[in-house]
This record gives C-alpha cells, structure tokens and sequence, in this order.
C-alpha cells in the first residue's frame, strides 16, 4: 500500500518556523517532523510515499533529492572536482513528491494523487503529527470492518494542568496534560479503500475533513480505530519543544526503529 501524506499547508499557528520552510520539514532533534512520520510507517514496511506538497515545496523536493549527501560522510576535492562517499546512510524509500497547488484544501489536494495510486487502497494521515500506533493493527481492524474508511480517533490531552479541589476547595493535587473533555478527535493515520476517492469533489476548494468524511459517515462507511496510546500533533512551538525533549530523552514513544 502507498502511503499519502499532507505536507502542503501553510503551518500559519508554527509562524515562528514556519516562516521559513514547510510545517512538516520543521525539526525533532534533527530530523524533519515528516522524516518521523515516514519512519513510523517504513518500521511497519510501509516505503512507498506519496508527499502531497504546496507551501515552500522546493524545501521538501530538495530535502529528498538531497537526502543521500545530507547524512553522509564525504570528502569534496576541490582541486579534482570529486566527491567521496564514505558513510551512507540509506532508506528502503520510494518517494513521490506532488505539488498540490499553494492554497489547495486537503480533499482537493488528496484527488491529485488519484493517478498514482493505481485504484489500490492506500494509507493516508498529516504530515505534522506523530504517534506510537500499530499500523499492522489498524489495518486488519480495517479489514475486518469491511467498511471504505478507517480513521484513527484519539482522546487528545488537555492544554492546560488541572487542579483537584476538595468539597472545601481546598486544592488536593494538580494533574499535567490530563486528558481533555473525553471526546475522541480525528486523529489522522487513515485506511482508504481506492473508492474513497469517488467521495471526493473535483477543485481545490474540497475540504476533506467536510463533505468527504461527512458523507462516509453518514452512508455508515467510516469506522473508527480507537488508540489510547501516545498520539501528538505539532501545531505550535510549545508542541515542537515537547516533542523535542521527548526525542532528546530518548523517551519518544513513536521511535521503535532502532536507527
């Protein structure tokens, strides 16, 4: 199955990187938000990408064209006008990079790739979030619904510490990142059947998580792969600096590959 990943928006609440470069090239630890993402699925054999770009694609395009050189060791001999390859690092990856359009919307950004995906199933999830899901599970759960559509849904933590006050409101304890109001959110990491596409409107304008996805539930054709483990998005820097520390720890839930 190829994997789909929205990497084209403009990342307007991560100004403070996203001023220069795409939101999913911003870094954890080194490492573009999106090389993380692509790991998570590549641990699961999953290594056939399709980046849907838009916002600074050149920066994505160049990252991979680039990659090989990136994280080698090489020695450039100026006199002879030569280049050494010493140590390589290399990824069982195939990637495609489309670009979607500056300002094209999810859903319209995700029918471009309809050539591509050879009227297959395919897998599909943002390129600014990170999570330590099983995909081998979520996609025999799609299976075994026998429905279009898998969607991850996730009970997100909350932004803000609270507070456990007794019935003299005295306060007893504080709780950090409790979970929020108990709701489960679209959390991204899609199964689709090729069939999804039809859900989709022809034009830019098409908002996936609206029309689409409304549709599919309301025909009773999306189910839902319920994850209680780690599940975070990267929507501001406060976001990136956690996941930051957690990477730098060596405590990133979402790292199960070895290198």
């Amino acid at each position: 199955m190829k994997v789909l990943l929205l990497a084209g928006g403009l990342g307007s609440r991560l100004s403070e990187e996203t001023v220069l470069k795409p939101k999913p090239m911003v870094e954890i630890g080194g490492y573009p938000i999106l090389w993380h993402i692509m790991k998570i699925y590549s641990y699961y054999g999953f290594n056939d990408f399709i980046i849907l770009t838009g916002y600074k694609s050149h920066i994505i395009k160049e990252y991979f064209v680039n990659y090989y050189q990136r994280y080698s060791d090489i020695t450039v001999d100026m006199v002879n006008n030569s280049v050494t390859v010493h140590k390589t690092r290399q990824e069982p990856w195939r990637v495609t990079m489309l670009y979607t359009g500056q300002n094209t919307m999810t859903g319209g950004r995700i029918k471009k790739a309809l050539p591509y995906i050879n009227n297959e199933p395919f897998l599909l999830t943002y390129g600014d979030g990170v999570s330590d899901i099983d995909i081998s599970a979520l996609i025999k759960d799609h299976k075994n619904s026998g429905k279009l559509m898998t969607m991850t849904a996730v009970k997100p933590s909350g932004r803000f510490g609270a507070l456990v006050i007794d019935g003299k409101n005295t306060i007893t304890s504080f709780m950090e990142k409790p979970k929020g109001d108990g709701a489960w959110i679209n959390g991204g990491f899609f199964v689709c059947q090729p069939e999804v596409m039809n859900y989709i409107g022809n034009g830019d304008d098409v908002i996936f998580e609206r029309t689409p996805l409304e549709t599919l539930a309301r025909e009773g054709q999306l189910h839902a792969y319920k994850h209680d483990g780690f599940w975070q998005p990267m929507d501001t820097l406060k976001d990136k600096h956690q996941l930051t520390d957690l990477w730098e720890s060596g405590q990133a839930p979402w790292k199960k590959w070895e290198n």
